[in-house]
């Protein structure tokens, strides 16, 4: 969902970074093959994400929820000399088609892949990240926060995607929309929260950056 009007949101496209090409298959092989492809990051997020990490020039960067690895190359962009990207999703069919696109990139050596639940798999990363990308199942948001926040390095800094949900965080609640309910709760915990600074920026679905302070 764009949050600009049409024609603003065109000149910022056209006065951004362009899509490397790499990413330009990627996105088209996404489209052919894999179901909601929408849920891509995108060509202009992905350049947002690619230069946070850049600025940050992490050394351990963690995503969470991995899709057909659009994110996970933009944000290795960023990543620093011998530098590692841990990225983890549910979905085994979509395991290959991941890896094929990260061994054709330039970051191969430094992306690794696990397969299964983020609950499970973050406790067994022993490393502190300098960056993390949260944009898996919504209703686990505050979960995943609860799980990295003690990993985090100071200065270290938390993406949230999809914060503003099309909008529905504005609407009244609907008893069984629990994606919802998460996303305004969590919302409210990443600006209240005494160990971050954060600013909610409204880029495609809404996106947060919370930096860790101390």
């Amino acid at each position: 969902m764009h949050f600009l009007p049409e024609n603003i949101d065109d000149y910022v496209v056209a006065h951004s970074a362009e899509e490397p090409e790499h990413l330009k298959a990627l996105t088209r092989e996404t489209y052919q093959k894999i179901i909601q492809p929408r849920m891509l990051s995108g060509a202009y997020q992905g350049r947002v994400l690619s230069m946070i990490s850049k600025l940050v020039n992490p050394k351990h960067i963690l995503e969470i929820g991995t899709f057909t690895g659009y994110s996970a190359l933009c944000l290795a962009e960023g990543l620093q000399k011998n530098g590692v990207l841990h990225t983890i999703d549910i979905k085994e069919e979509l395991v290959d088609f991941q890896k094929k696109h990260f061994e054709a990139s330039a970051f191969a050596k430094a992306i690794h892949q696990h397969l299964g639940q983020a609950l499970d798999i973050i406790p067994t990363l022993d490393m502190k990240f300098d960056l993390v990308f949260i944009d898996a199942d919504k209703r686990n948001y505050i979960n995943y926060f609860h799980a990295i926040i003690g990993k985090m390095n100071p200065g270290g800094i938390i993406i949230s995607d999809n914060v503003l949900w099309s909008g529905k965080v504005l609407e009244p609640l609907q008893e069984k929309d629990i994606d919802t309910q998460v996303l305004v709760e969590y919302n409210q915990l990443l600006n209240q929260d005494s160990r971050l600074e954060t600013v909610l920026f409204p880029i495609r679905d809404g996106l947060t950056i919370s930096r860790v302070i101390g």
